[in-house]
C-alpha cells in the first residue's frame, strides 16, 4: 500500500500544538510522530517502511488540524435548491476546510420522519465533497416516530439519525414544539443529543408589532436585535436548559448569542455535565453596530447582538465555557436580502469563513490554536460519536492544512456557496487554507470530476 507522509507540520489537537508528521494509509491516519527527540527521523522511517511507497509533502511552518465537524449547516434541499444546494455548499464547507456537515431538518420538505431522513440521504449519495449527515426534526405530534426510529423499529436506521432538532418558542415551518408533554419526552432522549433553539415567539411578536407600529413597513434594520431579542433567548434558555438538568438530557443550546446565556450555561453545567454549549463565528465576529452597514447581510436568528454580549462569547471561547462551533451556513439570494425587513428572510451564508475567522480571533484574544481545534472539530466527534476529527491513530483522515500568518482579503468572487456572496465581504483575515484531505484525498474545489472520492455518508454511534 502506498503511503502520503504530511511532514513537519506543527500539528495542532485539542490537547498539543507541536512539530511533527503525519502518515496516510488509504483513507485513515496509519501514524503520528511528533518531533520531540533525537530518534524523529528512525521513528519515521520505521513507519514507513511498512509502505511500498511513500508520497512526501514538505509542511514546515505550515499548520495542519483535523478537519472541521459542522453540526449545523442548511444547504437548503430538497425543496429550496434556487439558493443552494448540497453540491455547491459542500464545496463551500471544503474551501473552509471543513470535511464533515450535519444538515439541519426545515428544508422542504421539512425532514421531520424517517421516510424523509432516507430520502434526504439517498439525495445526498455522490453528490457531497464532504462528509454529510442529517438531523431529524421535532414537531407536536412526530415524538413517537422518533423513539421508533431510534428504538430500531423503523426501516429508517438508527444510527442514520445525528440529533433531534427541537424548535423551542420560535416556529419555523411547522416545527414549533410548545407542548409539554411533547417537550417532556423529547427531552427524556438519552440516545442523541437533542440540539435546541431558543428564541421566545410570544416576546418576538409582540416587540415586531410594536416595530410596526412606530415604523410601519420600513423598519430599520438596525431593530433586529430589539425584535429578536436577548429577552426572547434568554426567557426560551431558562425553559430549555431546565428541562435538561430535570431529565440529564445531552442538550445542545445552539447559536448563543448573549453573556447571560453564557453565565446560564455555566451554571447549568455544574448540574448536568452533557449540556453542550454552541455559538457561531457570526455571534464571535459581528454586533449589532454592523446593522448600520450590513443591514440585511448580517440579519439572523438569533440576531447579532453587542460588543459586550461577543466580548462575553469571546472569553467563553477562550475559557473553554465553549464547546463546539456551529457555522449555522444558511444562504440566501441576494435579491431576497434586498427587500424590505419583513421580507428580507434571515441567514448568513458563512461556512467558507469559520476557520479563518476562529485563527483571526485566536491570534486577537491570545487563545490557543489548541481551544481551535477543540471546538472545530474534535468536540464534537465525541459529541456524535464519529471516529473522524482527531489527529490520531485509526481515524479518518480528514486533515486541514493552513498557513496561519497569511492574511487574505474575502471577496465576493471566491465564494463557492450558489448564493454567491457572504457577509465577510472585505474582512481581512489570517489562516490561509491550503490543503484539505477527506478521507485520505486530497480534495480542490475547484476540480471535483472524480466523485468517488467524494465524502462519505455519515453514521452516529448512540450513548
Amino acid at each position: 500500500m502506498k503511503a502520503i507522509l504530511l511532514h513537519k507540520a506543527t500539528i495542532v489537537t485539542a490537547t498539543k500544538e507541536a512539530v511533527g508528521s503525519v502518515v496516510i494509509a488509504g483513507e485513515k491516519i496509519a501514524d503520528v510522530i511528533y518531533a520531540d527527540g533525537e530518534d524523529f527521523e528512525e521513528r519515521l522511517e520505521d513507519a514507513l517502511s511498512r509502505y511500498d511507497a511513500t508520497e512526501r509533502v514538505n509542511l514546515e511552518g505550515k499548520h495542519l488540524m483535523a478537519g472541521g465537524i459542522d453540526a449545523h449547516v442548511h444547504f437548503r434541499e430538497p425543496g429550496l435548491t434556487h439558493k443552494a444546494d448540497i453540491q455547491t455548499e459542500s464545496r463551500a464547507a471544503l474551501a473552509g476546510g471543513v470535511t464533515s456537515v450535519i444538515d439541519m431538518p426545515n428544508t422542504s420538505p421539512a425532514t421531520v420522519s424517517g421516510e424523509a431522513l432516507k430520502a434526504k440521504r439517498e439525495l445526498a449519495e455522490g453528490r457531497s465533497a464532504v462528509n454529510i449527515g442529517f438531523h431529524i426534526g421535532a414537531t407536536n405530534s412526530n415524538a413517537d416516530e422518533i423513539r421508533d426510529i431510534l428504538d430500531g423499529n423503523s426501516e429508517c436506521q438508527a444510527d442514520s439519525v445525528a440529533g433531534v432538532k427541537v424548535f423551542m418558542g420560535s416556529s419555523t415551518g411547522n416545527m414549533l414544539v410548545d407542548e409539554e408533554r411533547t417537550l417532556g419526552r423529547l427531552f427524556s432522549i438519552k440516545e442523541r443529543p437533542v440540539l435546541v433553539h431558543c428564541e421566545d415567539e410570544a416576546t418576538i411578536k409582540a416587540n415586531l408589532n410594536a416595530a410596526i407600529k412606530k415604523y410601519g413597513d420600513d423598519i430599520p434594520f438596525e431593530e433586529h436585535e430589539k425584535i429578536r431579542s436577548r429577552r426572547a433567548c434568554i426567557r426560551s434558555s431558562i425553559m430549555a436548559l431546565e428541562k435538561a438538568i430535570t431529565n440529564g438530557t445531552r442538550m445542545v443550546l445552539c447559536h448563543i448569542s448573549t453573556k447571560e446565556e453564557i453565565e446560564m450555561v455555566r451554571a447549568a453545567k455544574s448540574n448536568n455535565p452533557g449540556i453542550v454549549a454552541e455559538t457561531s463565528c457570526n455571534y464571535l465576529w459581528f454586533c449589532n453596530e454592523d446593522y448600520r452597514t450590513l443591514g440585511s447581510r448580517v440579519k439572523c436568528n438569533p440576531s447579532v447582538k453587542t460588543p459586550a454580549d461577543r466580548d462575553a462569547l469571546r472569553q467563553a471561547l477562550a475559557s473553554g465555557l465553549i464547546d463546539t462551533i456551529g457555522s449555522d451556513h444558511a444562504p440566501h439570494l441576494l435579491s431576497e436580502k434586498e427587500g424590505p425587513y419583513t421580507k428580507a428572510p434571515s441567514g448568513l451564508p458563512s461556512i467558507q469563513q469559520s476557520l479563518p475567522v476562529l485563527i483571526t480571533i485566536a491570534e486577537q484574544e491570545d487563545i490557543p490554536l489548541t481551544r481551535i481545534a477543540a471546538v472545530f472539530s474534535e468536540n464534537a466527534a465525541d459529541l456524535y460519536g464519529l471516529k473522524r476529527g482527531k489527529i490520531r491513530y485509526g481515524y479518518a483522515a480528514d486533515i486541514v492544512i493552513f498557513d496561519k500568518d497569511k492574511e487574505f482579503t474575502v471577496r465576493a468572487q471566491d465564494q463557492y456557496s450558489k448564493c454567491g456572496w457572504t457577509p465577510y465581504e472585505g474582512c481581512t483575515l489570517k489562516g490561509k487554507i491550503e490543503k484539505v484531505y477527506v478521507n485520505g484525498h486530497l480534495m480542490d474545489p475547484d476540480n471535483l470530476e472524480n466523485t468517488e472520492n467524494f465524502g462519505k455518508p455519515l453514521t452516529f454511534n448512540g450513548r
